[in-house]
């Protein structure tokens, strides 16, 4: 009997050292499992300015943003920003332009003792800044998102799609692409079927500059379909300088105006010196076919899931 007890004892004592040797590998493992989700998941982006993929952070929590095409982006999928350049903010985006977000310089002028101070995850730049790399990337993870214009909807989708990746919206971009692309395709369905051609000027007290197909605003012809007046304008940032002679002689039947002035705050207006006795001999005016695109879209910012939903339906007005 005493035999007995004292193998069911010492039993008992085993079952109870295994179970507590099972616990210990369980929180062991558990604790393993934890530190694993606790490192954070990275977006490995490549970009024109970097000879190496710049590791980003997935969701970051202080972002500065250069690009007001990106800033619109991130606001059209509810993605807060610390700070961007608070001058000259597009109007459509005005709510940036308040305290609670740091102001980090101009478009042309960042301010890198702010900007350094803010410790930011994350730093998105443009064409503006792009001379300017390699001092932001000596604060944070910096990353290049400018447009492609001679691929302008492969580039856009691009970046709406790395903002989505990065920000953990992949659904929503998807869902917004999907609804632009078919917004497009109904344009260009309409434009293909039209013998209308159109030109694209850019208005700056009271100068006018030319851009046509695969140009810094060619959307409108390489992905809208409209058909160009003039086939051989120069390609550059800044246009094809001509006169208001040029305009008639290419006689548009629509004339697409971008108003720099209004865009920037100069307070002249585009109208009154493109509407002048040589224009309203063209079949534009005379259709009552000049369209003012506003500035803030296809100047300041562009490229963006707000801004390109309202570019097309700037541009859907022409017809």
């Amino acid at each position: 009997m005493k035999k007995l007890t004292m193998t069911l004892l010492f039993a008992s004592l085993m079952i109870v050292l295994a179970a507590c040797g099972t616990k210990d590998k369980k929180d062991e493992g558990s604790t393993s499992g934890s530190d694993a989700n606790n490192v954070s998941e990275t977006v490995s982006v490549k970009h024109e300015l970097s000879d190496t993929p710049v590791e980003v952070t997935k969701n970051p929590e202080k972002v500065v943003v250069f690009d007001f095409g990106t800033l619109d982006t991130l606001d059209d999928l509810g993605v807060e920003v610390a700070g961007l350049p608070r001058t000259n903010v597009p109007g459509y985006l005005s709510k940036y332009d308040d305290d609670k977000y740091v102001n980090v310089g101009s478009l042309k002028e960042p301010d890198f003792e702010t900007i350094h101070e803010m410790k930011p995850d994350l730093i998105i730049i443009s064409g503006r800044q792009s001379d300017l790399y390699e001092q932001f990337e000596e604060i944070a993870p910096t990353i290049y998102v400018g447009i492609d214009t001679a691929h302008y909807m492969d580039s856009f989708k691009h970046n709406a799609e790395l903002m989505g990746e990065i920000f953990g919206k992949e659904d929503k971009v998807k869902s917004e692409l999907a609804d632009i692309d078919e917004r497009v395709a109904a344009i260009k369905e309409k434009t293909a079927a039209s013998d209308e051609n159109a030109l694209i000027v850019l208005a700056n007290e009271g100068k006018v500059s030319a851009y046509g197909p695969s140009s810094r605003f060619g959307i409108i012809h390489d992905v809208m379909g409209y058909k160009a007046a003039d086939e051989k304008i120069e390609v550059s940032t800044h246009g094809q300088n001509i006169t208001f002679e040029y305009i008639l002689e290419k006689n548009p039947d629509i004339l697409f105006v971008i108003d720099r002035d209004a865009a920037i705050g100069n307070g002249a207006s585009a109208k009154d010196s493109v509407e002048n006795e040589l224009v309203k001999k063209t079949d534009a005016y005379k259709n009552g076919k000049i369209v003012y695109l506003n500035g803030e879209y296809w100047y300041l910012s562009g490229g963006g899931l707000l801004s390109m939903k309202a570019m097309i339906e700037e541009v859907e007005s022409a017809l």
